[in-house]
């Protein structure tokens, strides 16, 4: 597999080979930001900033605060945007280079061989993807090899809602086969030179407007 990649890609590629393909190896359209990503941005950083440092919480983040008082007060040590990288071998790596995969964790909270992982959505979570905390479990099991029982959750801000899973080591096979079949798949994408384009009723918003299934808003 000569390619890098982080769960964001990974499911970009999911949605649609074609605009991966366009967007993120030939580099021939760019993804503008969403005006919500630029917003979940933001609260990152502030969540971030009121872990790690006590910054105090802007007025209109000040919904966060008692969970983020109750996080702060868990036991072990804290690792807000705490960054995490693994090289083909799938062993830790440095995370700006070399790597094969790397994800930044929001909330990692590590008490011995108990870890806790916090993911924070702005969104609504309706539509929960908890392959983003299998990945994130997977990075932590091998760059903290004394931690043998994760906790995961992604913590819906604005809604208070927190879908929770639990991971062991001895599970690592399981969960890296949940990834396997995707990769593979990317794999052969790439050496086949293969991208098969996935229309949708987000076509509208895909920027490669050389695609077949183009069409403005």
């Amino acid at each position: 597999m000569n390619f890098t990649w982080s769960f964001s890609s990974l499911k970009e590629y999911v949605n649609c080979p074609k605009q991966y393909q366009e967007v993120k190896v030939l580099k021939r359209f760019y993804k503008a930001p969403t005006q919500a990503m630029t917003y979940g941005n933001e609260v990152h950083k502030a969540l971030e900033d009121y872990v790690n440092s006590g910054i105090p919480l802007a007025k209109n983040y000040l919904y966060a605060k008692e969970t983020l008082d109750h996080l702060i007060a868990m036991d072990g040590i804290k690792f807000p945007e705490h960054r995490m990288a693994l090289n083909k071998d799938r062993e830790t790596c440095s995370y700006g280079k070399d790597y094969w995969v790397r994800g930044i964790a929001d909330l990692l909270i590590v008490d011995g061989e108990d870890a806790f992982i916090i993911d924070y959505k702005t969104g609504s979570s309706k539509f929960a993807d908890v392959k983003q905390l299998k990945l994130m479990a997977l990075m932590t099991f091998a760059h903290f090899p004394e931690v043998m029982n994760i906790k995961a959750g992604l913590l819906f801000i604005t809604e208070k809602n927190f879908t929770e899973e639990k991971y062991s080591r001895d599970k690592i096979p399981e969960l890296w086969a949940v990834f396997d079949i995707i990769l593979a798949r990317m794999d052969v994408s790439y050496d086949t030179d293969t991208w098969q384009a996935n229309p949708t009723p987000l076509c509208g918003w895909c920027p490669v407007y050389t695609c077949e299934f183009h069409r403005e808003r």
